[in-house]
């Protein structure tokens, strides 16, 4: 029986580790196209549970923690996407049509340039990074227009030539916002990839029985 219970816990923390956070840059726009939408930076939480961002924040490519606190979006759910921005947050949502609970942090001064660095972190440990260079065309020039992740696989590789610009319509919802420029703040096209807590559960029963059956099967055999 202890041996059933301890294969039990073993699911039980399985079910932790897969449950966790994985919060991700999703999209990002260095420049805007001289129409005031404003930088912003896109941050989507694409694992299957909330996050407490009290002790998260953001750095270009100085890569110090802490530089820019991320802190004031708080409790950030699975699937939900968070926006960094130059532009005052009530301006940022005004121009790009944003509903009142998408979390906007704005007055960002730590501005990206054409050769910069995204970089997240969580207390002192890097979450992700993004480093990207259109004069290199390491990443598409996001200059009034944003880029995206064209695939899931994309989403936290570091690997920003794969990056793509928005495109109205796309699977994204990308649009145009009232000040001219393309994008898609506030949403990505993956958050159905995060696994449902049903998942979960159907995991945990599965080991748990897996090992109580290997269990029984041992027991059984030294009764022979």
């Amino acid at each position: 029986m202890k041996k059933v219970t301890g294969l039990l816990m073993l699911s039980l923390f399985s079910i932790s580790t897969l449950a966790q956070a994985d919060v991700r840059i999703s999209e990002w726009m260095y420049n805007t196209d001289n129409t005031g939408s404003g930088e912003f930076i896109e941050f989507t939480n694409f694992g299957g549970g909330a996050v407490d961002f009290s002790s998260w924040s953001y750095d270009d490519d100085s890569r110090n923690p802490g530089t820019v606190s991320l802190a004031a979006f708080g409790i950030v759910n699975a699937g939900e996407s968070v926006i960094l921005t130059e532009l005052d947050a009530s301006v940022f949502r005004s121009l790009w049509n944003l509903a009142a609970d998408v979390k906007v942090i704005g007055k960002l001064t730590t501005n990206l340039g054409r050769a910069d660095e995204i970089n997240l972190f969580n207390g002192t440990n890097l979450v992700d990074r993004l480093t990207y260079d259109d004069r290199s065309s390491n990443g598409p020039r996001t200059t009034g227009i944003s880029g995206v992740p064209s695939v899931f696989s994309d989403v936290g590789a570091n690997h920003a030539s794969a990056w793509v610009f928005s495109v109205p319509g796309d699977q994204h919802g990308t649009y145009v916002s009232n000040a001219g420029d393309i994008g898609s703040p506030g949403r990505s096209a993956f958050i159905t990839a995060v696994p449902e807590p049903s998942s979960y559960a159907l995991l945990a029963a599965g080991l748990v029985l897996m090992g109580f059956v290997g269990y029984r099967r041992r027991q059984d055999k030294f009764k022979l």
